[in-house]
């Protein structure tokens, strides 16, 4: 088994869906969509967590509207038994109150509770559409004082994780990576829901390309990502864990059940 968490969205019925398909044993963590909003993210953690899960809500910091928001979030949070957020910088354009992003978020995170909540960081193997690779380093070096580990945005290639966790560890920033992997998934929804959830750059970039990598995710009815993984646990050093976007497909992951392909053959296969 490998270090995995399994990312779901705060859908209608979300909560009773991962009661009957997910063990308590499995971590949790709950996207916060835009169209969603923050409070629908923390209804869903809040409940997930008082059933026994182990839940790390996300924060976004564009959508948080003050202060006093935050503070009472992170009470709900210490009450329910969560101890881990996620802090993104969030979308659009303009932020709703005081947070433009992460870095003052995870500041207040830390001071408003006294340090007993930490908090996950997001890094882009692939690069941002709207940063450059410096600043998103600068990004991170100026904030892993107050983060506990980095999660990858979602990336179908395990040599550019690989390459990006080992970057991290020459330029400086010596937090633990979780590599952001895709879940089992039919293709279209894969493709539907990519961008409502941050991670349409990445498919677009492999369309792009046309590599031979991005024929065989994009031209097969149903995404895998048995082999990525498994290359991924080849290289414990490289990455900490998995984390997993279920878009709440709640099957156990097959390395969950130390179920894997071999790397070599997974390799051999697609030569």
């Amino acid at each position: 088994m490998f270090p995995t968490r399994i990312e779901i969205i705060p859908s209608d019925g979300i909560v009773e869906k991962v009661q009957a398909a997910v063990p308590l044993s499995t971590a949790l963590t709950v996207t916060c969509l835009p169209h969603h909003g923050i409070a629908r993210t923390m209804e869903a953690s809040i409940k997930l967590s008082l059933l026994g899960y182990n839940v790390i809500p996300h924060l976004s910091a564009r959508g948080l509207e003050h202060r006093a928001q935050l503070s009472g979030i992170l009470r709900d949070c210490g009450a329910a038994g969560i101890a881990e957020v996620f802090a993104i910088g969030g979308d659009g354009a303009q932020a709703a109150g005081p947070y433009r992003s992460s870095l003052p978020l995870l500041a207040d995170i830390a001071e408003y509770s006294g340090g007993s909540i930490t908090a996950g960081i997001a890094g882009y193997p692939e690069g941002h559409p709207s940063v450059s690779g410096l600043d998103l380093l600068d990004a991170l070096l100026a904030k892993q004082h107050l983060a506990t580990h980095v999660v990858t945005q979602m990336c179908f290639s395990a040599p550019k994780v690989l390459d990006y966790a080992a970057l991290l560890r020459r330029e400086g920033v010596d937090l633990p990576v979780w590599a952001g992997v895709a879940g089992a998934v039919p293709r279209t929804k894969l493709l539907a829901l990519a961008t409502q959830i941050g991670v349409g750059t990445s498919l677009k970039f492999l369309s792009n390309k046309g590599t031979t990598l991005a024929r065989k995710l994009l031209g097969v009815d149903k995404y895998s990502p048995e082999g990525l993984v498994s290359e991924l646990m080849a290289h414990p050093d490289g990455v900490s864990g998995i984390h997993l976007y279920s878009f709440n497909r709640l099957d156990m992951p097959t390395w969950e059940r130390g179920d894997l392909p071999d790397p070599a053959a997974s390799e051999a296969a697609s030569a």
